[in-house]
């Protein structure tokens, strides 16, 4: 076996199974989780109509490369949404992915030399995939821890110079996961620098770039900063989007990574291999998805709603803000967070997960501790009323 294996870290939502068991939530109270980032929105018309109509495809063996159709329309989707037009070369720097996820994973096993014991950076929380992709590569995880003093935003100045000289692979992620924080361009523009001083790659996961509180100041892309600072090939930078958040299609598994094209080349061997194609079907009817974008407007108006109407209900009995970006709330709550989950599961029949799941023992503690996320993908009035339970059953403690 893999001896790596043994290391990882169970899941998440397996930790919290494993609290909730034996837990009998009240039987009139319906339930409502808000625990894991699954959107429940409608999909979008036009993209279920495409993935119908391109049912045929099924008879054919997908291409690790996708259609050109399907590079094509990424790319002038990237040169829509972040003033890339003419930047991005869909036969190079583009490739299908099967979600974020399945790309975040596999390009960290393209990039690591196992036999180089090398470090890979990542957010404190983050996703665990991150840490999972490392410690399978034969790397070594490093944890920046995100904290609300510095705004949830990594400080890469505090990184040892060692650190850095160890690193093969930084990941990050804005809008982050799980609070919602944006980087700006002098954050981008220091990793950029960093990565090549110390000659190492950025994953920038922007899966929550399409999700954002303010319509006049959409999140940037780590491929914009890249380009400003004169990498007109986007050297050591690439970027993994997806259609499950921004188009709520999670069931879809249909992503891409756009960026450095000799990193692209390598990763598209390292998939031919991995046999990680992505069905002539889903890539049509991603077409139709990246090719609108009246639907992710109406998507992001839907989430705003749940912030707007959930935070008055909460802001009285919790430290909770609306988020810059993404659809999770970032609270910090008085006490134990796992106590906190599963005593509110057990009053109220809402599920949150515990922030300390989340995040990894530093100096300073676990950066989670204390807090929840609290996932909206709920449909509003379930919001609002978890809201409401919520804030009953912070108050009924005290």
């Amino acid at each position: 076996m893999h001896p790596a294996l043994s290391r990882l870290s169970p899941y998440p939502f397996e930790r919290l199974r494993r609290l909730l068991e034996g837990v009998e939530p009240p039987a009139h109270r319906s339930p409502i989780p808000l625990s894991i980032g699954e959107p429940k929105h409608a999909a979008p018309a036009i993209a279920v109509d495409s993935l119908v109509g391109s049912l045929a495809g099924l008879g054919v063996y997908p291409s690790t490369a996708g259609l050109p159709a399907f590079r094509e329309a990424v790319a002038a989707w990237l040169g829509r949404r972040f003033g890339l037009a003419g930047h991005v070369d869909p036969e190079r720097m583009v490739l299908p992915v099967g979600g974020t996820r399945e790309g975040l994973f596999a390009f960290a096993q393209t990039v690591l030399d196992p036999a180089a014991s090398a470090l890979v950076v990542m957010p404190n929380p983050c996703y665990q995939i991150y840490e999972g992709a490392a410690l399978l590569g034969g790397a070594q995880p490093y944890y920046l821890a995100m904290r609300a003093e510095q705004g949830f935003a990594p400080d890469l100045d505090a990184v040892p110079d060692g650190v850095w000289a160890r690193c093969a692979l930084l990941y990050l992620c804005s809008p982050d996961n799980p609070s919602g924080a944006v980087f700006d361009a002098a954050l981008m523009h220091r990793a950029l620098a960093l990565a090549e001083r110390h000659d190492f790659v950025i994953a920038a996961d922007e899966c929550y770039s399409e999700i954002y509180a303010d319509e006049a100041a959409p999140p940037a892309s780590f491929l914009q900063a890249a380009l400003a600072a004169g990498h007109t090939e986007f050297r050591r930078v690439v970027a993994f989007h997806s259609l499950s958040k921004r188009s709520s299609l999670p069931g879809l598994r249909s992503g891409f990574v756009a960026g450095d094209p000799a990193l692209i080349e390598r990763f598209r061997l390292y998939r031919t291999y991995h046999g990680a194609a992505i069905g002539e079907h889903v890539q049509r009817a991603s077409i139709a998805a990246w090719n609108d974008e009246r639907h992710v407007v109406e998507n992001r108006a839907l989430y705003r709603a749940k912030f707007d109407a959930v935070l008055p209900i909460l802001a009285p009995v919790l430290r909770v803000e609306r988020p810059a970006g993404g659809f999770y709330l970032w609270p910090a709550i008085d006490g134990d967070d796992e106590t906190f989950a599963r005593a509110l599961f057990a009053a109220e029949h809402v599920t949150v997960l515990p922030g300390s799941y989340l995040g990894r023992e530093v100096a300073g503690g676990n950066p989670g501790r204390g807090r929840v996320r609290i996932s909206l993908v709920a449909p509003l009035a379930d919001c609002v009323e978890a809201a409401h339970r919520i804030r009953h059953f912070i108050e009924s403690r005290r």
